[in-house]
């Protein structure tokens, strides 16, 4: 019988802390009590009749009440046992989060409670989606759960990234999907989505007597703000939205309800209603801003940290005038609340107004580290031919998360797998055996000493050898990860407005979305290119040292062979426009991305692309890899992304974006580029910054984010945070208060080079 595996424990990584729960630990044993009899008792029936079952007892139990200033209704609670999609805000399909279970056992106060508690424990073992899949997949030796980074592979299930067909919503209401959904060849997926419908007008209904309950101890302004959302309310209950108000608040508890913890491109989804009120004066600019600076508060309170992102601009919007008006008052409420949600991004090509860059460039200089940019000429292209798509699905690409890529509305792209190229290339150096823990993890790959790698070709196809063997393991694990969520539920919300599902009568993983694809983060890339460019000169073309002396310094962390240390780091680095070194690094780059996607397209999927990603897990992942050959310390954090190793690069921005815009956009399904210059360059060298930027966009450049700080602020601040509660950096993929990080991330932070 196969060793149990226990998952117990952090599953993602959450830099803001969560808001805490309304209701008593007795309120929320209860509920948790009854979605697990729920989800017991409906043991043999079909996986969506399920869902629904469990649903009925969380919603609308777990919404909370209406706070003072929020303008549109719909807070919501989460609890270690229930639905969902992503581990950010619970976990996916039927869940338990056991640290936080255990953890909530300690509120607890009487043997009896306790005694529940650990009868739900025991049970969710069994259960919880995710345990199940990791029964399967993980292994002793190549392959860890998200995130357990003693291991080169890590693996998890979830469902991040769904960007909903929000136009669809609109378009049709709560009764007209019921009608829409009446009208198809029923079957039990059916009936339960139509279920689901009604079980989100009684959630409506609910959010009513809560905004009642609130007008009792109102004054009359804030009564006013009240009388709307009751308004509102009853109207989008039965009725599809006809104001930007009652849109705004339809998406909002629909998004809720459904999970999803980003939103897509809400400038063409809510700018005709905002053109249409604000021409027929119905609400004033000012209103429509306050109304869009309450929903940038929601989002940020479900604290969901790397995600909440809200796109606009961009080419292939049908309404791109209206789209444009609200993506000027977004742009407004982002600079005035510097909220590190929702991660806020701008879509932009050569036809782009020139008053909306200037106002996202004077965002991004007033420190909100937001929009981040994506460039719409290069990206189109680029996922035709990575997607394998047309034009016309090209142009509803949405970055989510840590920069991937999906269609809103058409694909899954959740990123189940993650791959450290770094630790492998160690491996690959010390027979097979992680350096980090001495642990044999090369599989079937057999690996000589590496005095038998008498050319650098040999290094570099032996490492290679082992990078396939993990590339296998990597889609096998996300194709796994479809076949496990799926044989659990059906993503009900999620399904409903994600093409084709309705129309096929089929679930989301079950053969009803149009596109499944998938992506693998990797991590370590620069590091392991520039490892490699470094043997190549100092073994292979200056012969100034053996391989096994360089392993040999590599294994002992550098300690007593400073000299070697401070001739890898002498090395040519990319980041600098070194043409070479930034050819191997390209080199690397491609043969991990093409080998990917030609797996995914071999098993299946519609597509399946490398993520040069970070969250912060270069740096945990850092911590538990050993010394490298580019003359990186054990246990030192890794490059972020696509971006070169903290201090590397030393040629100046021009030069760090030349090498950034090496690599071919088509290959991969997102990447990050950071870079951080002072207040003074931003804003006094303006338009140098933008003849830089563009010149990097028009040579291929997918993406930028930018954090604008002074000299010595970052350094102050881990001194004396109580000075800077909400100073905003960029991490990576997302944004974090720069006090909320731990000091390991912080220092990997001030280890970029800041360009004034």
């Amino acid at each position: 019988m196969k060793k149990k595996i226990n998952i117990d424990g952090e599953q993602n990584v959450e830099v803001s802390k969560p808001i805490p729960c309304e209701k008593t630990p007795q309120e929320q044993l209860q509920i948790m009590e009854a979605y697990t009899k729920a989800h017991k008792d409906s043991e043999g029936m079909d996986k969506a009749r399920r869902e629904i079952n469990c649903l009925k007892t969380i919603f609308p139990a777990l919404f909370r009440s209406i706070e003072n200033d929020d303008l549109l209704a719909g807070r919501l609670d989460f609890l270690p046992i229930g639905f969902g999609s992503v581990t950010s805000i619970g976990g996916v399909g039927h869940y338990c989060v056991f640290h936080k279970l255990r953890a909530f056992k300690t509120l607890l106060s009487t043997a009896e409670e306790k005694a529940r508690v650990d009868v739900l424990y025991d049970y969710w073992q069994d259960h919880d989606t995710k345990s199940i899949y990791c029964q399967d997949v993980l292994t002793q030796d190549t392959t860890g759960r998200f995130i357990d980074c003693a291991y080169p592979f890590m693996a998890t299930a979830r469902l991040s990234g769904m960007m909903l067909n929000y136009k669809r919503l609109m378009n049709y209401g709560l009764e007209g999907l019921k009608t829409l959904i009446s009208s198809k060849p029923q079957n039990e997926f059916l009936k339960c989505s139509y279920e689901a419908m009604e079980l989100l007008q009684e959630v409506i209904q609910k959010e009513i007597s809560l905004v009642q309950e609130a007008k009792k101890t109102a004054d009359e302004t804030r009564k006013k703000d009240l009388d709307l959302m009751e308004k509102d309310l009853v109207y989008i209950c039965t009725n599809k939205p006809s104001t930007f108000h009652q849109a705004l608040q339809l998406f909002w508890l629909y998004a809720l309800c459904a999970g999803v913890i980003n939103y897509g491109r809400m400038d063409d989804v809510l700018g005709p209603f905002l053109q249409h009120d604000l021409d027929t004066g119905v609400i004033s600019e000012q209103e429509a801003y306050r109304y869009v600076r309450s929903l940038w508060k929601m989002i940020e309170n479900r604290r969901t940290t790397v995600n909440g992102r809200i796109i606009v601009g961009g080419v292939g919007r049908e309404h791109p005038k209206e789209a444009d008006t609200f993506a000027r008052i977004c742009l407004k409420v982002c600079r005035d609340t510097r909220y590190v949600e929702p991660q806020f991004t701008l879509r932009f090509s050569k036809d782009t107004p020139q008053d909306i860059m200037d106002m996202a460039y004077d965002c991004i200089g007033s420190g909100a580290t937001y929009p981040t940019l994506y460039n719409d000429d290069v990206n189109v292209d680029a996922l035709m031919y990575g997607m394998r798509i047309t034009r016309e699905v090209a142009m509803q690409y949405v970055p989510f998360g840590c920069g991937e890529f999906v269609i809103q509305g058409k694909s899954v792209g959740t990123p189940n797998t993650l791959l450290n190229l770094l630790k492998l290339l160690n491996i690959t150096l010390n027979k097979g055996i992680d350096p980090m823990d001495h642990k044999y993890k090369a599989g079937p790959v057999v690996i000589e000493d590496c005095s038998t790698f008498t050319t650098f070709e040999m290094l570099y196809d032996k490492y290679k050898e082992l990078l396939a063997y993990y590339f296998d393991l990597s889609v096998e694990a996300q194709v796994h990860s479809y076949k496990v969520m799926n044989a659990c539920v059906s993503f009900l919300y999620t399904s409903i407005l994600m093409d084709d599902c309705i129309g096929r009568g089929k679930a989301l993983l079950d053969g009803g979305v149009e596109i499944l694809g998938g992506t693998n983060e990797t991590y370590g890339n620069i590091n392991a290119s520039d490892a490699l460019w470094a043997i190549k000169q100092l073994v292979y073309t200056e012969k100034k040292y053996t391989l096994s002396q360089l392993v040999e310094a590599m294994l002992h962390n550098f300690e007593g062979y400073e000299n070697i240390r401070k001739d890898l780091l002498a090395q040519d680095k990319y980041g600098n426009d070194k043409k070479e070194c930034d050819a191997l690094a390209n080199d690397l780059y491609e043969y991990v991305a093409k080998g990917i996607r030609q797996r995914g397209i071999n098993h299946g999927l519609g597509y399946y692309l490398i993520v040069i990603s970070n969250n912060q897990t270069n740096t945990d992942w850092g911590h538990q890899t050993s010394a490298s050959l580019d003359g990186r310390k054990s246990g030192v954090f890794m490059n972020p992304a696509n971006n070169p190793q903290g201090g590397a690069a030393k040629s100046g921005p021009t030069a760090c974006l030349n090498s950034l815009a090496t690599f071919q956009a088509k290959y991969h399904g997102g990447s990050v580029q950071n870079m951080k210059f002072t207040p003074r360059m931003f804003q006094q060298d303006r338009d140098k910054i933008k003849i830089l930027f563009d010149t990097y966009f028009k040579k291929g450049g997918c993406q930028l984010m930018v954090t604008v700080v002074d000299h010595g602020v970052l350094e102050d601040a881990q001194k004396h945070p109580e000075k800077y509660p909400d100073l905003i950096v960029r991490v990576a993929g997302y944004s974090a208060v720069f006090v909320n990080l731990t000091k390991d991330i912080q220092d990997e932070l001030l280890s970029r080079t800041l360009y004034d």
